[in-house]
């Protein structure tokens, strides 16, 4: 009979030798990508567990909010796109002061890829192409974004490692749909190929998103949290989700208002996708990842559109089902 010392000391030994292949990844261009048999090793009481399954109703409303739902059918209007720009600047800027002010504290040393992760300055490049050279003089912090960046600093100042819960909400999501939406705003925006305007979306430092946030999400599993710290953690993340959803509902609003011809060219929303769930670009992504060839091709055919010639690329790309992994969290 094992014992209950030996299995953990097992685990233990798993859980490293993951987060070392997951480093060797992110440090050799993704060389060595970590295959999904790996997520076996997690267990609910994980932090990145228990912060994904207690933030699922908080994501859904956020993902399913008129805003997002308009921008992933390309019904974005530009000046939205904008305004919704300079909200992730102010946010950026504070999230990214108070991880500098705070990079060697214990909760947060591990979790410190400035090169890998910061967004300011992106968004600031996205913001001189949107708004010209003085785009810092028309911009200002909305009124839903202020409370959102006052709690960033409060966190920041009064319980650093509260901003795990930020950064998490953040960054891991950037790197999942966020490059959905990137595809999204280029065709309806019509922005240049070359990544003008959405720099945001382009991680640099990152070969392979999949195996950094695997890395990350072990790194995170690695940290010396008690049950009330990782429920403080979990109220933060899902606060962090109402923070978001506030600046996507103030967009929409804003919206309203704006005279401006949008047109339907991006991906379905889950509530218009007629009961057809392949339908959904996120479970297109993961059916492809897990080998299923038909669906990769579905995954494909939403990047890359309808023509024919299209749908031959989309078959070949079909081939290569790994690809989709850039869209899992």
């Amino acid at each position: 009979m094992i014992e209950q010392s030996e299995i953990l000391s097992r685990r233990t030994r798993h859980k490293h030798k993951q987060f070392m292949m997951a480093a060797d990844s992110v440090s050799n261009g993704g060389e060595n990508i970590i295959t999904d048999s790996d997520d076996d090793t997690l267990s609910p009481d994980d932090l990145s567990e228990v912060l994904t399954a207690g933030t699922k109703e908080s994501h859904d409303r956020a993902e399913n909010s008129p805003f997002v739902k308009d921008f992933l059918r390309g019904r974005i209007k530009r000046e939205l796109f904008k305004l919704g720009t300079a909200a992730l600047y102010y946010v950026y800027s504070a999230i990214e002061e108070e991880i500098e002010k705070n990079k060697e504290h214990p909760m947060f040393a591990p979790l410190y890829f400035p090169s890998e992760l910061h967004r300011r300055d992106p968004l600031a490049k996205d913001l001189e192409y949107l708004y010209g050279e003085d785009w810092e003089s028309k911009i200002s912090c909305s009124a839903a974004t202020q409370p959102y960046v006052e709690r960033i600093h409060e966190v920041g100042r009064d319980d650093p490692a509260l901003l795990v819960a930020h950064a998490w909400t953040r960054y891991m999501g950037d790197l999942s749909g966020g490059q959905i939406l990137k595809k999204v705003a280029q065709r309806a925006l019509k922005l240049p190929p070359t990544g003008e305007g959405v720099k945001f979306y382009h991680f640099e430092g990152i070969h392979s998103p999949t195996a950094f946030k695997r890395l990350y999400r072990s790194r995170m599993n690695e940290l010396e949290v008690d049950a009330e710290t990782k429920k403080k953690l979990l109220d933060e993340a899902n606060l962090a989700f109402k923070y978001n959803l506030d600046v996507f509902t103030e967009l929409q609003e804003i919206g309203k208002d704006i005279k401006e011809e949008v047109q339907d060219i991006g991906f379905h929303a889950h509530g218009d996708m007629g009961g057809d769930i392949s339908k959904c670009p996120y479970y297109a992504a993961k059916m492809a990842v897990s080998g299923s060839t038909a669906h990769a091709c579905n995954f494909a055919k939403m990047l890359l559109g309808p023509s024919t010639v299209q749908v031959i690329l989309a078959t070949c790309v079909a081939a290569a089902a790994g690809l989709a992994a850039w869209y899992l969290m």
